[in-house]
């Protein structure tokens, strides 16, 4: 007999073993109807699964979160069995769930097109039709490697040697068609429902190694109910008009090229941008007592061997040989340059904390194959910054790098922020001991704070436990960007201290602390949240002076100059073209502010004042419009002012 205790605490005893289907169906027809998963002791498990002992269980039906995962998953396997179908020959690999949606990525001589995608889709719709059960088969090791190379399935093969030894190989069937898998999954495929879409075909290497053989992969998307696939389905269109690479070259900020692949090309008004950045968060780093500084983008290797990026980071390393036989590395990372700033000169606790920040450009290598945009760079620059602090000033620092973090988002529109504890890895340095008290400083500050959090477990850096600041954009999507970093190791490493009260050497902790992070990548999101409208303390080009009539040039160009003369980035267009062409062209660049003057307002003194994607105009006098951009153009929370030149 087993003892099965329910979600309420009742408790029901069945004999053993029982299924999940069993218990449903003790409980209540309609249940066991809705029902597609259970939950064992916190474990998603199949419905059909032999429960042998006393257990929590918690039947899971189709409308519970957890359930997305499997309707995906499912979808899954029946896209990998429409392709079999349609075209016999093709071998499958591997088609997890991802973050709204899932793929599976296949062999084929001729690779897919877009043009392949509603034939697979219908067949799949064929397929979910049929309501085939889904069941699970255990096998012998040999028999999978036996039946599968029978297939001509190669890959899957591989798959069954990379299944540890003590694991069972688990087969899952629907009808006549089968896949390796660990599961679980829904009970038939009429559980998957209709609200489901194939998106789009992309190249993957095989397990991501670009030595091995390319596949071509089909992702697709789908949820519980067709409302929330067309809602997905209208923010993926949305996030199409958005897109950043789209938008800068409209905007004319950047571009790319192969000669130096993941490296930005900034075009004047992209730079501008860039440097508006660079010049708000260097006002509000200056607020907060920070002292900026610069390191060399090139470094020997013994420096690199100290800091531990030599041995834990070298695959992601652009490395150099010199004629001298010495090997120099691009800084991945700015920190180990910071470390050597603060060993020069003697440090006191009356130093304490000591912060110092760079907006330093460093080199990671990214494969080719995800390199995106500003968003996946193999070189950017980082708001970078070190706290070095005592042990007692920890949890008070943290609190302010979290509220400076907090603040500056706010500032670029983005108020939904989550964050994200994560803790040690499997692979790092240092001690039980030292990992103790980073992890418990950052959840000593969270938790005075009084903001929910959410742990990452095993996902922090090699060297200390970090927090990661996650922002949600204007249609619903998610971007880490900030970080901070609490680190007992590295100012051990290279032996720095500070003398405290009582004349001992101290080691200090190390803050990493990045608000933007990637600055080239928040660029990149900024100009998606924001669809390129960006506002006008923000904006390359914030306002166009363009005439009606060649008769107010020269009021256009007096507007102009008092315009810079009070700090703003502005242009003219005394173009021979119609006002309807300027406004379209002006729009397109996405410059917020156009101002029309023609013979009238050249004889009033007068603005005919219209922003980016409004319908109609105003018309004020000249010094109105004056103050009122100079006001708009202040960047917010920095104390700037705009002063007119004498």
């Amino acid at each position: 007999m087993v003892c099965i205790t329910l979600p309420n605490g009742a408790e029901r005893v069945f004999p053993a073993p029982v299924t999940g289907t069993a218990i449903a169906a003790a409980i209540s027809p309609s249940l066991a109807r809705k029902a597609v998963a259970m939950r064992v002791d916190g474990h998603l498990r199949d419905l059909a699964d032999a429960i042998t002992a006393n257990a929590h269980v918690e039947i899971v039906t189709r409308d519970d979160p957890a359930a997305l995962e499997l309707i995906r998953h499912d979808a899954a396997h029946v896209l990998a069995e429409a392709v079999q179908e349609l075209f016999p020959g093709t071998q499958v690999t591997i088609g997890p769930v991802i973050e709204n949606g899932f793929f599976y990525d296949f062999a084929r001589d001729t690779p897919f097109t877009p043009e392949d995608l509603p034939a697979i889709e219908q067949r799949m719709r064929d397929i979910i039709a049929r309501d085939r059960a889904i069941t699970k088969e255990v096998w012998s090791r040999d028999d999978a490697k036996a039946f599968f190379a029978a297939r001509g399935e190669s890959f899957k093969v591989e798959l069954v040697d990379t299944i540890p030894g003590d694991e069972p190989i688990t087969i899952y069937r629907q009808g006549e068609w089968l896949d390796l898998c660990r599961g679980p999954h829904l009970p038939s495929t009429a559980r998957i429902g209709s609200a489901f879409k194939l998106t789009k075909v992309a190249g993957a290497y095989w397990r991501g190694d670009a030595t091995k053989p390319m596949l071509t992969r089909i992702y697709g998307t789908a949820f519980a109910t067709r409302d929330e696939l067309d809602a997905h389905l209208a923010m993926l269109e949305e996030a199409e008009k958005r897109d950043h690479r789209r938008l800068g070259r409209e905007m004319d900020l950047f571009h790319f090229q192969e000669e130096a692949p993941g490296s930005v090309f900034w075009h004047p008004k992209g730079w501008t941008l860039f440097q508006t950045l660079i010049g708000y968060m260097r006002a509000r780093q200056a607020e907060a007592g920070y002292q900026e500084v610069n390191t060399p983008d090139i470094m020997d290797r013994a420096l690199w061997e100290t800091s531990g990026h030599w041995q834990n980071y070298r695959d992601h390393m652009f490395t150099t040989r010199t004629e001298d036989e010495r090997d120099f590395a691009l800084k991945p990372m700015n920190c180990p340059g910071h470390m050597l700033i603060y060993k020069q000169g003697l440090k006191s606790y009356r130093d304490m904390p000591l912060k110092i920040a760079e907006f330093g450009k460093v080199h990671r290598y990214e494969p080719s194959g995800a390199l995106h945009g500003l968003l996946r760079v193999r070189s950017f620059t980082q708001d970078d910054a070190h706290i070095f602090s005592t042990e007692e000033q920890l949890t008070a620092e943290c609190i302010k790098v979290n509220d400076l973090i907090l603040s500056i988002y706010a500032d670029f529109g983005f108020t939904n922020v989550r964050i994200k504890l994560s803790t040690r890895p499997a692979h790092r340095i240092g001690s039980d001991a030292s990992w103790d008290l980073a992890e418990g400083a950052l959840r000593q500050a969270l938790d005075s704070l009084g903001r929910p959090y959410t742990i990452n477990a095993g996902e922090g850096a090699f060297y200390g436990p970090k927090l990661e600041y996650v922002l949600r954009d204007a249609i619903g999507r998610d971007w880490q960007c900030g970080t901070l970093q609490v680190d007992f190791n590295l100012p051990s490493r290279f032996g720095a201290f500070y003398i405290d009260a009582a004349g001992q050497k101290v080691t200090p902790v190390m803050l990493h602390r990045a608000m933007f992070g990637s600055l080239e990548r928040f660029t990149g999101i900024l100009i998606e949240h924001h669809a390129g409208r960006l506002p006008l303390w923000l904006a390359p080009v914030q306002a166009v002076v363009a005439t009606i009539t060649s008769d107010a040039d020269d009021y256009a160009r007096a507007v102009v100059a008092r315009l810079k003369a009070y700090g703003l980035r502005v242009e003219s267009d005394l173009r021979n073209e119609k006002i309807p062409y300027k406004v379209r062209e002006h729009s397109l660049a996405k410059v917020p502010v156009l101002l029309v003057v023609g013979k009238r307002e050249a004889m009033e003194k007068t603005i005919s004042l219209r922003r980016l994607k409004a319908q109609d105009s105003t018309t004020m006098p000249l010094r109105e419009v004056l103050g009122l951009l100079a006001a708009e153009a202040r960047p917010p929370a920095t104390g700037c002012t705009f002063r007119p030149a004498a």
